[in-house]
């Protein structure tokens, strides 16, 4: 066979898994991790901040291999990880004060980007992790989590914004992509994965207001991050749960749904919940920015 293959949005030409084969069998006591190491290094595979795509490699190899394109060498037991609670032992959540008030008694808001392990990144992974209904453990990938606390420093909401839906025909067809500059592009779009207003905080208009207030700021904290813009923000609402009025509230347009699948599902038959797709631009030649960077 002497045709190319498509994996994890690469084409890798016969040449490349020649290469890959040769990789494995003449480094047999290598792990899977160090392999996925060695093809990042040897291909240039980075991200726009320099680091190594060994999660984005990992999973191509672990696809060939279930293809039977690659035979790749046992997991290691005795390294697998367990999951990393988001918060550490001993840690003492913050008390949550019942909040019931106007939103403009709550102003103005005081909004954080936590540092790596303080005690307000803690807060969001606890928070999340206990008030989210999709929980949380840890992020992969380019992300920032957001803190927000009201005027008098209690905290009120948390978010995180982390990689995009790596295909979504409703995004894709919106912006006019064809696969081949959505694989060059996806990075510059971020996925709203998170958003929580806490329990105990009931106010009017809440959810919209700080959703305004992180779209004004975002891109600027991408920069700062990652030293690439993003010009476009995406998230997904399950339509039997909520109807995503404060994403609306905030101009964000819903451009169609979901079709019920996952991306896991390899043989269309794993039904999941339908989603609305909801976009919100950052730049206003957005699709011309998205067309361009690759």
């Amino acid at each position: 066979m002497s045709e190319a293959v498509t994996c994890q949005g690469r084409v890798i030409q016969q040449t490349e898994l020649c290469w890959l084969r040769d990789v494995i069998q003449e480094h047999p006591c290598w792990s899977r991790h160090k392999i996925t190491k060695h093809i990042c290094s040897q291909w240039e595979w980075r991200t726009h901040s320099g680091q190594l795509k060994t999660f984005a490699a990992r999973s191509m190899i672990d696809k060939l291999e279930q293809r039977g394109l690659l035979k790749l060498p046992p997991i290691r037991i005795s390294y697998r990880r367990s999951p990393r609670p988001p918060f550490p032992v001993g840690f003492t959540a913050p008390k949550l004060k019942k909040i019931e008030k106007p939103l403009r008694d709550l102003t103005p808001l005081s909004i954080c980007i936590p540092e790596p392990n303080s005690h307000e990144d803690n807060c969001v992974g606890y928070f999340l992790n206990h008030h989210h209904y999709l929980g949380f453990n840890q992020t992969v990938g380019e992300n920032i989590k957001y803190l927000v606390r009201d005027q008098f420093g209690q905290n009120i909401a948390c978010l995180l914004f982390g990689s995009a839906a790596w295909k979504t025909a409703v995004r894709d067809t919106f912006i006019g992509w064809d696969r081949e500059k959505r694989e060059q592009n996806i990075n510059f779009i971020t996925n709203n994965t998170r958003f929580l207003i806490l329990p105990q905080v009931h106010v009017p208009h809440l959810a919209s207001h700080i959703l305004g207030c992180i779209m004004r700021r975002i891109q600027q904290d991408w920069i700062c991050k990652y030293t690439h813009s993003i010009h476009l923000v995406e998230t997904f609402v399950e339509r039997d749960l909520f109807k995503g009025t404060c994403y609306k509230a905030a101009n964000w347009l819903c451009v169609g749904q979901t079709k019920g699948r996952s991306r896991q599902d390899r043989y269309s038959k794993l039904s999941v919940p339908v989603k609305d797709v909801l976009l919100y631009p950052l730049t206003r030649n957005f699709r011309k920015a998205l067309f361009e960077k690759g």
